[in-house]
Parts: C-alpha cells; sequence; structure tokens
C-alpha cells in the first residue's frame, strides 16, 4: 500500500473575481428604489466625504464658509483639484438631471407629515387566536383551572384556516387529561365564532356550520356527510339517485352548499399589504407617450467642498490626505453608478414602451411577446443587465401600474403572421369562460377552434395549461344545472 503524505503545491489557474466596486454597481442596478435609498443611507454614514443635498438648494456646489484664500487653493495637489472639477461637472448635469422629477412635484414638511399621519392611523387587524382567546376568557372557566389550560392547548392547535390540526388522543395523551375532558372542550370551542373552527376536516366544518343554520338533516346535511367526494367533482346526477332527490335538488342544495365558508379563519387571515414604488412613470402628451423616471425618491449626493479645504491645509498629514483621496473616489464612483443605474433603466422602459404602444392604447389584448434578450440586442447591452434592471421595478402607466416584468412574455405566431403575448391569450380564455353557458360550459377543444377562427393558433395543451394556471376548472366541473 502506497503511503500517504501531505505536501504543499503551487499551481496557476483563471478566474474571474468581481471588484468591490463593480459589485456595488450591480447591487445599485438590482435593488429597488426603497432599497435603494437604504444602501445610499449606509454610504452616508460610512463615507464622510459624501453629503445630501437639501432639497430646496439652488447651488450644488454651495462652498462652505470656511473656504481657504486664493494663494492655500493654489497649494491643492493637482490629482485632487482635477477631481473636484470633475465632481462639479457631474455635479451640473445631475442639476439638469433631477430637476424635470423637481418641478414636477416638491415633497414639502405638510407632506411628510401627511404621510406620518396616515401611517400612525393604520390598525393592525385582530388575529384568529386572539379572537378565540377572548371568547374562551368570557366562557365562565376561571373558576376551573384545568378546563381553561385544555382550551388554551385547543386554541393552540388550530391553523390559521380554523382547523384543529392535533388529535384529542395526542393531546390528551400529551398533557394527561382525560380525553372525555378534551371532547367536552372542543365542543365548547366549536361553538365560538366564526362558525365551524374548530373543525378536524372539511367535512366537519360544513356540518358543524350547517348545524348553526338548523339544517343539518336537510337534503344538503345529507349531501356533505355520505357524498362529498361526488359533489367535488359536480356528479349531481350519480348524488341524485343514491338520495332519491331529482339532479334539480341536488343541484340547489350543492349552491347552498357552496355559500358556506371552507376556512372559517379565512376572515382573520392577515394579510399584509405590499406597497410599491414605481420608477418609471409613462404619460401621454400630444398624442405620444412619454417616459420618467421617478426621481424624487432618490437622494442627490454630491462631495462636501470641506474636504478640499482639509486638502489644502498644509497643517493636514499625509496619511488624512490619502484617506480622503480614497473616500472621494468612493463617493464619486457611488454617484456615477446611481446614474448610470437610471441611465439604464430609462433606456430599458423607454424600449418597452416603444414596443407595448398598442397595449398602452387598447390593453392587455394587445400586449406584444417580448424578450430580454430582444431588448438586450437593441441597447448593446448583456441580458443579463436588462434583468437585474427591471427586478423588482414597477411601470406606473395609464393603463395602471405593472412589475416591469409584466411587459416580457413569450408569445404565439397567428396565422397572419402576427405575434400574440401568452397573456393575451390567458385573456381570451377568461373572456371565454365568463360569456359561457352554465349549463354548457366550453371544452378545451372548443377554445381552440374559437380562437383559431379568430387568426390565433393554440394547441389545446397549451389551452389546458393556461386555464389550469388561471385556476379555472374543467369544462365538466364547471356545468350547473
Amino acid at each position: 500500500m502506497a503511503e500517504q503524505v501531505l505536501s504543499q503545491t503551487q499551481s496557476q489557474r483563471m478566474q474571474l473575481i468581481l471588484a468591490p466596486q463593480l459589485r456595488q454597481s450591480l447591487e445599485m442596478l438590482q435593488v429597488p428604489v426603497l432599497e435603494l435609498q437604504t444602501l445610499i443611507q449606509n454610504e452616508l454614514q460610512q463615507n464622510p466625504t459624501l453629503e445630501e443635498e437639501v432639497t430646496d438648494s439652488t447651488d450644488r456646489l454651495e462652498v462652505e464658509p470656511n473656504k481657504p484664500d486664493a494663494e492655500e487653493a493654489n497649494n491643492v495637489e493637482g490629482d485632487i483639484d482635477e477631481q473636484f472639477e470633475a465632481l462639479a461637472k457631474l455635479d451640473d448635469e445631475w442639476r439638469e438631471y433631477f430637476q424635470q422629477s423637481k418641478s414636477a412635484s416638491s415633497y414639502s414638511s405638510d407632506d411628510a407629515a401627511r404621510r406620518q399621519f396616515f401611517l400612525d392611523s393604520l390598525t393592525i387587524p385582530e388575529s384568529l387566536q386572539d379572537h378565540l382567546n377572548i371568547q374562551l376568557n368570557l366562557a365562565g372557566l376561571n373558576g376551573n383551572g384545568e378546563d381553561l389550560q385544555i382550551g388554551e392547548l385547543l386554541l393552540g392547535s388550530i391553523n390559521d384556516d380554523g382547523y384543529l390540526t392535533t388529535s384529542l388522543e395526542e393531546i390528551s395523551e400529551s398533557t394527561g387529561f382525560a380525553i372525555e375532558d378534551v371532547q367536552r372542550m372542543l365542543a365548547l370551542v366549536q361553538e365560538f365564532d366564526p362558525v365551524g373552527v374548530g373543525a378536524r376536516d372539511l367535512k366537519e366544518c360544513l356540518l358543524l356550520q350547517l348545524k348553526r343554520l338548523g339544517s343539518e338533516d336537510s337534503l344538503a346535511g345529507k349531501i356533505v356527510n355520505d357524498h362529498l367526494d361526488s359533489l367535488a367533482t359536480h356528479k349531481y346526477n350519480d348524488i341524485g339517485r343514491a338520495v332519491k332527490e331529482p339532479a334539480e335538488e341536488v343541484h340547489k342544495a350543492a349552491q347552498f352548499i357552496a355559500t358556506l365558508e371552507p376556512k372559517p379563519g379565512r376572515p382573520f387571515t392577515s394579510t399584509s399589504t405590499t406597497y410599491v414604488l414605481p420608477e418609471v412613470i409613462v404619460q401621454r402628451d400630444n398624442g405620444k407617450y412619454t417616459v420618467t423616471l421617478n426621481n424624487e425618491q432618490i437622494p442627490h449626493l454630491r462631495i462636501s467642498r470641506h474636504y478640499r479645504t482639509l486638502m489644502a491645509d498644509k497643517s493636514t498629514s499625509t496619511d488624512v490626505k490619502s484617506y480622503i483621496r480614497e473616500k472621494i473616489r468612493a463617493g464619486e464612483f457611488l454617484i456615477k453608478s446611481i446614474g448610470q443605474r437610471q441611465q439604464t433603466i430609462s433606456r430599458i422602459a423607454n424600449e418597452i414602451v416603444n414596443v407595448q404602444e398598442d397595449f398602452l392604447e387598447h390593453g392587455v389584448s394587445h400586449l406584444r411577446p417580448l424578450t430580454m434578450a430582444e431588448i438586450a440586442g437593441k441597447l448593446g447591452i448583456h441580458e443579463t443587465t436588462v434583468s437585474r434592471a427591471i427586478a423588482s421595478k414597477y411601470m406606473q402607466t395609464p393603463r395602471g401600474t405593472f412589475d416591469m416584468k409584466y411587459f416580457f412574455t413569450p408569445g404565439f405566431k397567428t396565422s397572419d403572421g402576427r405575434q400574440v403575448s401568452n397573456k393575451t391569450i390567458k385573456d381570451a380564455i377568461v373572456q371565454l369562460v365568463n360569456g359561457e353557458e352554465i349549463s354548457n360550459p366550453l371544452s378545451d377543444q372548443q377554445m381552440v377552434d374559437i380562437l383559431k377562427d379568430r387568426g390565433t393558433k393554440v394547441a389545446r395543451r397549451t389551452i389546458a395549461k393556461y386555464r389550469e394556471e388561471l385556476k379555472i376548472l374543467p369544462s365538466h366541473m364547471r356545468k350547473r344545472m
């Protein structure tokens, strides 16, 4: 057996490594404007040479009062002097760039106060657990500690939909309480609001609601208790034969059952509202669509002239000057990265508007298929750059506010050679289903034939795929008497 030894070896290899500045630039391109604000604030805290311009400032490169005299200013190192001149030029360019958004609207202190008042006025909705605990505390169990403990355990085992997820046997074995006491407390919990809470499955949930309505022994109760699976597949004739009732009566009972709530906890589900801030605003002006960027939310940065004073001061040590020089270069790159980000988003948004002008005029039925590679080719940039630029970005249009990815969809070629987006096909499916006869719903093949007559050739499996994505049931399950 060969002897195993440890040794060190050297080898050369080529590896692509992103520089920190390039990584920062890519990150700024990808994040939405609200996250960009956080990144900029972090940079302001870490880089003392950076400062944010006051909104109502008129001179973007105003020199601070402790400006050195002319003789001292001439002693400033040449490279730093050139950097400040370059920054002044860059700042003038940004002045014109940001002036558009400032002239459009201004964010005053009164606006900020109103916004804060609105945020402070938002209420936190009551959760299902809170709602049930209040009822448990009002149930008169304070004198019986054991019942209160069992009740709390049961409520803790109820999920957001209102169903009990732990078996009574498990609760009894894990706590030592008698199974009879657990069953008795569950019966009490099932009398709480909302109706149907504490059920262990869908059948029990629906039966609890029917019992509260006094319809437990009705035809609806029999169907839920004995034929729930057949009801789910709309087999009304089979149910009618089993319960010895006409199919019409079964259908009426099914319609009544459909008014019950399969998820009692749904009204208490806390769905947090997601707020989006459009970065691109599309407006119609003199018959043409124009694209502007929402620059109000992006802080306008500049390099503080105070550090030029320090560089001109003869008493400033070499180490301090070197530190300031490094921070100035980092700040300059940050400002350029923000400008490049805005320019890239603007160019992409303009191309989207050029392609999707029919959509802006007529709606989703005229949405054209578009790929990121197509935009990248027109702008001479990489496809991944387009992907980063549109990630989590929103565009406000006369048709509403859309995620910029919404406009990038594959498509189909119609019989006359036109390209149609898959969102257009989905919209057509929804319109066909909404307009069909409930007693004779359209099959997937019938939809294919209708779209073919309109000049759009689509495979039946494609219709089925999009129908499932739209959560539309098959034709035999959409049929109503």
